[in-house]
C-alpha cells in the first residue's frame, strides 16, 4: 500500500519498520546533466526508471570534476550510465566549433571524460546513450561529427527529431554478429527507435566494433572488443515498454552484477602476479607509488584489485668470464635494493614480502605485498655462497636461466645443448637452493633441464611465467608431459600473457587465450597445479589484460567460466603461497 507523502508519521513508522531484501541489487551510477545557467544537476527519471526495472539501484552521479571524490563514487559502483545531453565543445578534443553547435557546457564536458576515464581504469562495466555513446567513441580516440546535417557529405535522416520520447521515427539495423545487441535483438535485424542528436559517431574508436547503422549509414550502436563497454545513439530508456529495449539495461546489470562479484571476491581471497620485469624498465632510481613508465605499480594494482606481484631482477645473459659474472651479480643486488627501497618511498600502500604470513599481513594492513625474484641463475655466477645472499636479501625464487645456457642449465631458446640438462654446478645449485628454502624456476628452462631439475629437487618446483605448448607450441612453454610431472611434484605452472607464448598469431594474442590455457593447464595437471604470473613488463600483454589494474578481468573471465571461489583462489595465489610454504619449511 503506497503512503501519502504528505503522512510524515506513517513515512517514519514504515522506514523504521523495514527489513532490507537479502536479494543482491548492484549499483548503476547515473552521469547527471547539468545546466550552467541554472546551476542545476538533474537527470530524467526514464534512466533512475530503467535501471529500477533492470534490477539495478540507480546512483545519481553529480557533474564534478575533483577526482579524488569521483573516484571515491566509482569505488562504490558495480556499474555505470552514461546518460544523453547537451553538446560536446569542440575545442576538448582540438577542433574549431562550427556554427550551429550551442548550449556546450565545459564543466559537464570535463566531469563525464573524467568520471568515464577513472571508471574505465577500473574496469567497472558501462553502457553509454546518446551523448554517452559520443563521450565514450571520443574518449577511446574515435571521432564525432559536431554537427550532423552540415558536415555528412551525403543526404541524412532528420535525427534531432520533434516526436515524443517513446516515439520511434527511424529504423537501425544490426550489422555485426555475435554482439550485444544481436544477442538481445536475435534474428530481429532492423527495428524502429527514437532520435534526438545532431553530434554523431564519425569514425569508430579503435577496439570497438560498430554494431548498429542506421539507413543513412549513421552510426547507432558499437561495443568494446575486449571490455564490458557498450553504447548506442538512440534513447532506449524511453523506450522499455519494449522488453527487448529493457534487456539492454539488464544486460548493464547483469555485467555489473559479474563485477560486484569479482570485487566481492578479490576482498576475500589473496592475489598475487608471480613474475613482473618492473625493475628491469628503470635505468635507475624508480617509484612504484607513482602511475609512471610500466604497466605495474601501486596505484595499476589497486584498481586491479591485485594484493601481490614478485618483481624480478632480470639479468640478461651475457659472457660467462669472472669479470662479467659479478657485474652480473652486483648488477642484481642493485635492482632487488631499489625495488626494497619502495617500502620507505609508499610505506602506508606496501611492504615486501618474504614468506605468506608477510602477505596475509599486509593484506590485512590494506597494503600491497611486493615480493622478490631473480630471472637468470647468471645472477649466482659459478658461487653457491651467492644463493644465501640472495636469500638473506630476500629473493623467494630464482629462474635458473634465460635465452641462452649459463653455467646451471640449458636454456629452451638460444641453446646448445652445452650440458643436455642440469650442469654438475647446476644440480649444486638445485640442492642448495632446496637448502636455503628458494623456490627452483624453471621458466625458460631446456626440456632436459626440467626433467633434471624436477627429478633432482626435494621440493616442489615452478615455471613463474610460462603458458601450455599443446595451446601454443613454443619452446618456451610446458608440454603436457611436463605438466603431469610438475603436478606430480605438487609443483605449479604460472600461466603467462606473454603473446607469442599464449597465441602463435602474436597480433591476436587475447585474454580468451589466457583463460584457454589456464583451463587446458586445470585439465592436465589439475587445478591444484596452476596460477597467474603476467610476464609485464616483460613484454608480457594481451588483448583485455594489457596491465595489472586489468587483471580483475581475469577474476569476471574465471567467474564467467564455471570456475568456483575455492577454485579462484588457487589460481590467484593459493597454489603458489602452498609451494613457498613447503619450500620454506613453513607449516
Amino acid at each position: 500500500m503506497q503512503t501519502s507523502m504528505h503522512d510524515l508519521e506513517e513515512i517514519n513508522r514504515q522506514a523504521d519498520d523495514f527489513i532490507a531484501n537479502a536479494d543482491f541489487k548492484p549499483c548503476i551510477g547515473i552521469s547527471a546533466n547539468h545546466k550552467s545557467i541554472d546551476s542545476l544537476t538533474c537527470i530524467a527519471d526514464a534512466y533512475v526508471n530503467a535501471v529500477q526495472k533492470a534490477g539495478g539501484v540507480p546512483v545519481i552521479v553529480p557533474v564534478l570534476t575533483d577526482k579524488d571524490e569521483l573516484f571515491t563514487i566509482i569505488d562504490r559502483l558495480d556499474g555505470l550510465l552514461f546518460s544523453g545531453g547537451g553538446d560536446f565543445d569542440s575545442t576538448m578534443v582540438g577542433e574549431q566549433p562550427v556554427p550551429s553547435v550551442s548550449g556546450c557546457d565545459l564543466l559537464r564536458d570535463e566531469s563525464d571524460f573524467t568520471l568515464l576515464r577513472l571508471a574505465v581504469n577500473r574496469q567497472l562495466p558501462i553502457f553509454g546513450i546518446c551523448r554517452g555513446h559520443q563521450a565514450i567513441n571520443l574518449s577511446f580516440g574515435g571521432t564525432n561529427y559536431q554537427d550532423l546535417p552540415s558536415e555528412h557529405k551525403g543526404e541524412t535522416l532528420n535525427h534531432s527529431q520533434s516526436a515524443p520520447r517513446n516515439e520511434r521515427t527511424h529504423a537501425v539495423t544490426l550489422n555485426a554478429e555475435h554482439s550485444i545487441m544481436s544477442n538481445i535483438f536475435g534474428k530481429q535485424q532492423t527495428f524502429n527507435v527514437n532520435s534526438f542528436h545532431h553530434q554523431a559517431v564519425k569514425d569508430v574508436a579503435p577496439g570497438f566494433k560498430a554494431t548498429a547503422t542506421a539507413s543513412d549509414g549513421i552510426n547507432e550502436a558499437m561495443e568494446s572488443l575486449w571490455k564490458p563497454i557498450f553504447s548506442v545513439q538512440w534513447h532506449p530508456e524511453a523506450l522499455v515498454e519494449d522488453e527487448k529495449m529493457l534487456n539492454i539495461f539488464r544486460h548493464l546489470v547483469k555485467e555489473a552484477s559479474l563485477f560486484h562479484k569479482a570485487k566481492m571476491l578479490h576482498n576475500r581471497i589473496l592475489s598475487i602476479d608471480t613474475h613482473t620485469d618492473t625493475p628491469m624498465i628503470f635505468p635507475g632510481e624508480f617509484n612504484i607509488g607513482k602511475k609512471e613508465g610500466g604497466k605495474v605499480n601501486l596505484p595499476l594494482m589497486e584498481e586491479g584489485r591485485l594484493d601481490g606481484v614478485i618483481m624480478a631482477a632480470y639479468i640478461p645473459q651475457g659472457k660467462r668470464d669472472s669479470d662479467s659474472l659479478q657485474k652480473a651479480t652486483d648488477f642484481a643486488i642493485e635492482r632487488l635494493n631499489m625495488v626494497k627501497k619502495q617500502e620507505k618511498l609508499n610505506p602506508t600502500r606496501m611492504g615486501i614480502a618474504y614468506n605468506p604470513d608477510d602477505f596475509h599481513r599486509l593484506k590485512d594492513e590494506g597494503k600491497k605485498a611486493i615480493f622478490l625474484g631473480v630471472e637468470n641463475g647468471y645472477a649466482i655466477g659459478k658461487d653457491l655462497d651467492n644463493i644465501n645472499l640472495f636469500h638473506k636479501i630476500g629473493v623467494c625464487y630464482i629462474t635458473l636461466c634465460h635465452n641462452g645456457d649459463n653455467d646451471i642449465c640449458d636454456s629452451a631458446r638460444r641453446s646448445n645443448n652445452e650440458w643436455h640438462g642440469l650442469s654438475p654446478f647446476g644440480e649444486e645449485v638445485v640442492r642448495r637452493m632446496n637448502e636455503t628454502g628458494m623456490i627452483i624456476d624453471v621458466s625458460h628452462a631446456a626440456d632436459s633441464t626440467f626433467f633434471d631439475a624436477i627429478e633432482l629437487s626435494t621440493k616442489p618446483i615452478i615455471a613463474s611465467h610460462s603458458a601450455s605448448r599443446a595451446i601454443c607450441n613454443h619452446a618456451r612453454n610446458l608440454s603436457d608431459e611436463q605438466l603431469k610431472a610438475l603436478a606430480e611434484k605438487n609443483g605449479v605452472c604460472q600461466v603467462c600473457m606473454y603473446k607469442g607464448f599464449v597465441n602463435e598469431d602474436e597480433d591476436k594474442a587475447s585474454i580468451d587465450d589466457v583463460i584457454r590455457h589456464i583451463t587446458h593447464v586445470v585439465e592436465i595437471a589439475g587445478i591444484d597445479h596452476v596460477g597467474i604470473g603476467s610476464d609485464f613488463d616483460g613484454d608480457g600483454e594481451v588483448l583485455g589484460c594489457m596491465a595489472e589494474n586489468e587483471m580483475i578481468n581475469i577474476t569476471m573471465r574465471l567467474i564467467k567460466e564455471g570456475y568456483k571461489e575455492d577454485d579462484i583462489r588457487k589460481i590467484w595465489g593459493g597454489n603458489f603461497l602452498r609451494v613457498m610454504s613447503e619450500v620454506q619449511h613453513i607449516q
